[in-house]
């Protein structure tokens, strides 16, 4: 496993990254796909073994049980100090004002609340899920810089936005002395490459780490079109986020698989190897709920496209409208 500084902190990070949306109590939120904890705890134990360190959820997922599933699991498995653990605040957690959002409020409470659903005393990064247009960009920075004074988080971070928002962002963050966002967690994969345009020169230029959620396209990239999965027939965001390119997509899809067919390995390994070969990723996030799908992410770090398969990839590409802010 290749080990990776955090941007420009001293932290480091597995190349690849766990992504722990997966695992959580399956009727407990929005994900009745997601493993519970005696079919997730597997994946802690292998994805350590490979040499992944760093481990991804939100306060969200599964209603707050993914956090508890990671926090179990890897204190078990490891010791506090050899992980990276990271978990994101902005979804409501609970009806009625205030149950979320990115006001101090909100962010105070929220902080304390994923502690003790991972069982620690600190996560390492600590990201904002969305943009809140309903709170000065001003309130949101600052209570984050005090969770970091207070010892909460070492790291903050944020998920996917406007590149003027992030730019905003930063410019507010040292216009006061306050923490800055070291990483950007948005949507990057052969289906979506929208963030070319703005967000990844702006992290390229800022030193800012790029974290790739959905590097498969929720798996999409790795099958055929009219193959399906449990997942993806009750993923109603996934739908939403590629049902209006279908016909586009299906024409990327069928170069993912000339191109892994001609190289004898499996279509995931070239559509994370695409990904990988950008100079601004630091390390993709990547789900598994089959043990076959570590095992391809790490694979895919040996593989090293050339410049006329990345050509192949890419040509059927159609530009998308701007997706997962929601």
């Amino acid at each position: 496993m290749e080990i990776v500084k955090l941007g420009r902190t001293g932290l480091d990070v597995s190349r690849i990254i766990l992504g722990c949306m997966t695992y959580g109590v399956p009727d407990r939120g929005d994900h009745p796909w997601s493993l519970d904890e005696e079919a997730s705890r597997p994946f802690f134990r292998q994805a350590l073994e490979l040499g992944i360190n760093t481990f991804d959820t939100a306060n969200r997922y599964s209603d707050g049980t993914s956090e508890e599933i990671v926090g179990r699991a890897l204190k078990e498995l490891a010791s506090r100090e050899e992980v990276v653990i990271a978990t994101k605040v902005y979804f409501p957690m609970r009806k009625g004002p205030n149950g979320g959002g990115l006001s101090r409020k909100a962010i105070l409470a929220s902080i304390d609340a994923s502690l003790k659903r991972l069982g620690t005393d600190y996560v390492d990064l600590y990201q904002i899920h969305r943009w809140d247009y309903g709170t000065p960009i001003e309130e949101t920075l600052e209570a984050l810089h005090d969770v970091v004074k207070a010892g909460k988080a070492r790291y903050i971070g944020a998920s996917s936005m406007f590149a003027w928002q992030f730019a905003q962002a930063l410019y507010v963050s040292r216009l006061n002395g306050w923490t800055e966002f070291v990483s950007m967690q948005n949507q990057l994969n052969l289906l979506y490459r929208e963030e070319e345009r703005e967000m990844l020169p702006l992290c390229e230029d800022q030193g800012v780490a790029v974290l790739p959620w959905s590097p498969l396209a929720r798996g999409r990239l790795t099958r055929d079109p009219d193959e399906g999965s449990a997942r993806q027939e009750s993923d109603a965001y996934g739908k939403r986020l590629f049902a209006a390119t279908e016909q586009a997509d299906a024409k990327v899809i069928a170069a993912v698989a000339e191109v892994a067919k001609a190289r004898g390995v499996p279509r995931a390994q070239v559509a994370l190897a695409w990904v990988l070969a950008k100079d601004v990723v630091t390390a993709p996030i990547i789900g598994a709920s089959k043990p076959h799908h570590l095992d391809d992410a790490v694979a895919a770090l040996a593989l090293e496209l050339t410049p006329d398969e990345i050509a192949t990839l890419e040509a059927p590409y159609a530009p998308h409208a701007v997706a997962g802010f929601e």
